[in-house]
């Protein structure tokens, strides 16, 4: 049913992008109710308003938290107009039908990241904007609701092309988004109030982007977030599901390291990461960790990417590249490939928990967060059968940190600061070392003096013993299991270090 707009209520906090509407508006004859300083802006505009204090009778109260909450506003809103009763108490107690309602809400979420005055924060927790776009898109039948600033455009195409007439589907569409903007809202004060415990999952994430595929092409896929806060792309075709993920993982494991750092990701495990003194000697070692794996991978780096390197990395298949920085000369090289995928880091994610969608329900919890750049930061704790030498130690910690992004079970495998062997995603332990071994052995690496990071406690002494016999020197796991004692025994018995560390890195 198409019903033409013949009044309007307008009350916004951000006013650019509306001179054009009010135009428009003021063109077909709308009656345009105001108040504060939306009606000053209007007015300023040379368009006829009349202050919504004409309809209440009263004026703005308690510094202003008090304007459009009375039944003269509301009852223009929710007033049906084929109700007879509605239309009859409308008459009675003088209440103008409001065929539009244009508002935009405080904005608590950029006075949240601004300022931890509480004050102001509660200030910014909007009333009455909230419950009149409730109002209005619940009596989407009768009225237009716009509740955000990106949908000013599409109701100005409307007043232009069907001078000010809407259908039914038209105003439910938007009365559709409305109650979007409101929940989203309402979810952000929750969080506010309620930063750690909750009765409800609570997560509204904005600017949804529908994805070319899922995990597989048979599966839809969207994307929630706005990437460009953290990445500048510099070249290349779309971010794909899969992409994504391995990004997420990428960025994880980057940001644990503060020296130069090369790393190779596929399928969200590292295939190979190494740090030396240079970018170029970084991927050098981190490719010759697993060539083989590095094909079609995510390659991250926390330094810039010069011309050498770009050389480098340009000789394989790759699908993204992150760095903070590129120099002209390498991203000219990188970029004689259209789809390849360069992202310039801007900022690194700040997210402090985690969901899984499991059954029917949501898993949640804290970031796996350890700094692993002390020794004392992880409760390190010799119990081998020496303690471990100063370059032991540097390994150790690299692995640690290796091995706490890898699918469990998982077992990692270090020499010189370079990942040499990998096991991963494992049923048992003892298979991700025999797999880990078969590794470095493929890509003829002296496991002689190498260490091993296990993500998790050893049930038996197998794996320091064929991890010994393989020419390991140094062990680094967070214990707990109720043998740990075979493993330290056999350590002490063959000369060998062994550090617990009492945190364990589970990854599913």
């Amino acid at each position: 049913m198409s019903k033409k707009i013949q009044s309007a209520l307008i009350s916004v906090f951000y006013k650019d992008g509306l001179e054009n509407i009010l135009q428009l508006l003021a063109q077909n004859g709308v009656t345009i109710y105001s108040t504060g300083g939306t009606q000053t802006f209007i007015e300023k505009l040379g368009v006829k308003v009349v202050p919504v204090e004409d309809l209440t009778t009263y004026p703005s109260i308690l510094g202003g938290r008090v304007k459009t909450l009375h039944p003269s506003v509301f009852g223009g809103i929710l007033g049906k107009r084929d109700d007879d009763t509605h239309v009859q108490e409308m008459k009675q107690y003088n209440i103008p039908e409001i065929d539009l309602v244009i508002v935009d809400l405080y904005p608590f979420e950029e006075t949240v990241a601004s300022t931890t005055a509480e004050k102001s924060i509660i200030e910014k927790i909007d009333i009455g904007g909230p419950s009149m776009i409730r109002g209005a898109a619940k009596n989407f039948k009768d009225v237009v609701v716009i509740a955000a600033k990106k949908d000013y455009a599409e109701l100005e195409k409307l007043l232009k092309e069907q001078k000010a007439e809407t259908t039914l589907e038209q105003r439910k569409s938007f009365a559709a988004k409305a109650f979007e903007v409101v929940a989203h809202y309402d979810v952000a004060i929750a969080k506010y109030f309620n930063p750690s415990e909750s009765l409800y999952f609570l997560e509204s994430i904005p600017s949804p982007k529908t994805m070319r595929y899922g995990e597989n092409p048979h599966q839809l896929g969207v994307f929630y977030g706005d990437l460009s806060k953290l990445f500048e792309q510099l070249n290349g075709k779309e971010l794909s599901y899969n992409n994504l993920v391995d990004v997420d993982a990428a960025m994880q494991l980057i940001k644990e390291f503060n020296d130069t750092t090369f790393a190779i990701i596929k399928h969200t495990n590292v295939c190979g990461v190494a740090q030396r003194s240079t970018v170029k000697e970084s991927w050098d070692a981190a490719l010759a960790g697993d060539p083989e794996s590095a094909f079609g991978g995510v390659l991250v780096c926390n330094g810039t990417i010069d011309k050498g390197t770009a050389e480098a990395i340009n000789e394989i298949l790759f699908e993204v590249l992150i760095a903070p920085a590129f120099d002209t000369e390498a991203l000219a090289t990188l970029k004689s490939k259209k789809n390849r995928i360069l992202l310039q880091l801007k900022a690194q994610p700040v997210a402090k928990e985690q969901y899984k969608s499991v059954l029917n329900g949501v898993l949640k919890q804290g970031i796996d967060e350890g700094n692993y750049s002390e020794p004392i930061a992880i409760g390190w704790k010799e119990t081998g059968g020496r303690e471990s030498a100063t370059n032991e130690k540097e390994d150790l910690i690299f692995a640690n940190l290796i091995c706490k992004h890898l699918k469990s079970n998982a077992i990692a495998l270090v020499k010189n600061k370079q990942l040499i062997g990998k096991g991963c995603g494992q049923t048992s332990r003892i298979d991700s070392l025999r797999q880990a071994v078969e590794k470095a052995k493929q890509f003829n690496f002296d496991l002689t003096g190498a260490v091993m990071a296990s993500d998790a406690f050893f049930p038996f002494n197998d794996c320091v013993k064929l991890g010994h016999e393989a020419g390991i020197t140094a062990f680094i796991q967070p214990g707990g299991s109720i043998r740990d004692n075979d493993s330290i025994e056999y350590c002490k018995e063959n000369n060998l270090a062994m550090v617990i560390t009492g945190l364990r890195h589970f990854k599913h």
